[in-house]
């Protein structure tokens, strides 16, 4: 077929694709089509709160990447999406699914002979989940002024522990990527970041008692707040504070900010000068950011005054939550992959893809593979604000809102949206997790909310035998009926990894960033025997650490492109060939 003629038959194909088995469409069915013909959802009633959007995305990237966040001062929003938008990691990173049954084998690392975790035959093996390294079970007693580490106490984990030590706790679901997250309606895999932010916590308008204060006529009066078109922002006030991710147990927002206030911004991280967001505010020594742009500093410019003005300073802690979600929203609403060669392609460059990925293409829009039922329009997720008909997912149309059952886990393991409270929790919600864009997904590995594939082949593969755990039901429209024999799979493999935008591949801007220690696994003398803390008495039940370097890159990029998990679990890049290899050490 002529790409001229394929082209128009393309975009025919895919707006008929996402027809339901029984009629309607999911989303109304949007056509495949370039991501630079969306635009970033605007949020209503943003200029109430912010004054300067350009200092918000300042602020909201130094705030994703720097590492003081977190509780023990060494772990940011970012230690968790560092690649590609998503986590990298192979050691130390299984953990049971989110019902809490099963137990797993700590600080392991993973190989390729580990993926995928199920398939024919294996259904009913013991299951894991591919996760993400967090943080210790602590207790949080405090902070101190100019201090990133937090006080605190271990508190023992009996699920993450061996022979009497502690590791890093590790999140029940796969990190899904920031980038492109801007579009959708919903964010985490369940979908609890809800659309509207209320300024405190993730749960939108279902969480009555949020409030943030403002100063008017001489007094802090209580305020609530509800901005649309800002799932980002709900996202963003989750991990903070999650004793998993980043927070020791009781800490609170305030306390945040306390600490915060009194740090200079990404102290003990390089930045580079040709930064495309923070090169201007670096400090001379190449080391965080100037003295004079501190987090106080960056935020009275960012944000009305009636925010933050009240004499004695305790308003900017107590709105702490207000100012991190919309920052951060700010920065990731830039994450935006837009030129990949799938685009060019949409755009009229016939010659961007080759005869094997147009073969690819058109299969995942019309032939048997049913892909366009879920990963619709220019976003490729049915999740998506210009696919999703209503701004909250109802409890019956969970579908209708991008989110999908597809036999990936039991429904017994994990409920997905169903799991979520009332009104989610139904028939029809149980099991179903939104559906995740596809660009840069050739670097998003590994796969799916349980992170139980490692490469594009083993989820091509996933799907032709139409999914692993069908005999709970619900399952989505096309589970069943999916046709994909071999062929078609590389066709479909190469396809989807014309979806990579360069400017991800190698770290150009706006996908550049600071450097960043990250947490890989925890030192073993002895096989199976965890190296203990001797630093500080009071965290003496915690293994030792092992860390790796995450370069800091300024807006020309990196000279070699990012390295895939398949290419990790090979050691495929390690002589330099590929970038976060994660095989240069440092120290937090």
């Amino acid at each position: 077929m002529k790409t001229t003629t394929f082209l128009s038959v393309l975009v025919t194909l895919a707006g008929t694709a996402c027809a339901q088995p029984g009629g309607g469409r999911p989303g109304g069915g949007a056509p495949l089509r370039s991501l630079k013909t969306v635009a970033v959802p605007a949020v209503p009633g943003l200029a109430q709160y912010v004054q300067d959007e350009k200092a918000l995305v300042v602020l909201g990237k130094a705030l994703f990447w720097d590492m003081q966040a977190g509780s023990d001062g060494k772990t940011a929003c970012a230690s968790c999406h560092f690649h590609a938008g998503g986590d990298h990691r192979v050691q130390n990173q299984l953990a049971p699914p989110a019902s809490g049954s099963g137990t797993v084998t700590v600080n392991r690392t993973l190989t390729a002979a580990d993926y995928p975790f199920h398939g024919p035959g294996n259904q009913g093996a013991a299951r894991v989940v591919t996760g993400s390294a967090g943080t210790f079970s602590r207790n949080f007693f405090g902070v101190a002024a100019g201090a990133a580490e937090e006080d605190g106490a271990d508190l023992f984990s009996s699920r993450f522990s061996a022979n009497g030590r502690q590791t890093r706790q590790v999140t029940s679901r796969n990190t899904p990527s920031v980038i492109d997250a801007v579009f959708n309606v919903r964010n985490f895999w369940d979908g609890r970041a809800s659309d509207i932010f209320n300024g405190v916590s993730p749960a939108g308008e279902a969480d009555a008692g949020a409030r943030v204060v403002a100063w008017r006529d001489g007094h802090l009066v209580e305020e609530r707040v509800r901005l649309a078109n800002s799932s980002l922002a709900s996202q963003a006030v989750g991990p903070v504070l999650n004793e998993i991710e980043m927070s020791y147990a009781g800490r609170s927002f305030a306390d945040v900010g306390r600490k915060l206030l009194t740090l200079r911004p990404l102290e003990r991280q390089m930045v580079s000068a040709t930064d495309s967001v923070l090169g201007a505010y670096a400090d001379r020594s190449g080391v965080g950011l100037a003295a004079e742009y501190s987090y106080r500093q960056l935020i009275e410019t960012a944000f009305a005054p009636a925010y933050w003005a009240a004499p004695g300073g305790e308003q900017m802690e107590r709105n702490f939550s207000l100012f991190w979600g919309l920052a951060i929203q700010a920065y990731e609403s830039t994450l935006v992959a837009n030129e990949s060669r799938v685009d060019q392609f949409l755009e009229g460059n016939r010659t961007a893809l080759t005869t094997l990925e147009q073969q690819g293409m058109q299969e995942f829009a019309g032939g048997g593979a049913q892909c366009a039922v879920c990963h619709q329009g220019a976003e490729f997720t049915a999740a998506s604000y210009s696919a999703a008909p209503a701004r909250e997912v109802h409890p019956a149309s969970a579908q209708a809102a991008g989110f999908f059952r597809i036999g990936v886990t039991p429904v017994a393991d994990d409920a997905g949206l169903g799991g979520l409270a009332a009104p989610f929790a139904t028939t029809q919600t149980s099991g179903a997790f939104k559906t995740p864009g596809l660009r840069n997904v050739e670097f998003t590995g590994p796969y799916f909310h349980d992170g139980s594939q490692a490469t594009l082949e083993q989820v091509t593969a996933f799907y032709a035998r139409n999914g692993d755990f069908r005999a709970d039901g619900n399952l989505g429209p096309g589970i069943g009926r999916i046709r994909l024999n071999p062929q078609e799979q590389t066709a479909m493999v190469a396809f989807l990894k014309a979806l990579t935008d360069d400017r991800v591949k190698y770290q150009r801007a706006p996908f550049d960033h600071p450097s960043l220690c990250i947490a890989t696994g925890h030192e073993e003398p002895a096989e199976g025997v965890l190296a203990a803390d001797t630093t500080d008495g009071r965290f003496a039940s915690s293994a030792v650490d092992r860390w790796a370097l995450i370069p800091a890159v300024g807006s020309e990029g990196a000279s070699v492109p990012l390295q895939t998990f398949d290419e990790l679990l090979r050691g495929i890049g390690n002589d330099g060939t590929r970038a976060n290899t994660l095989t240069q050490g440092c120290a937090p």
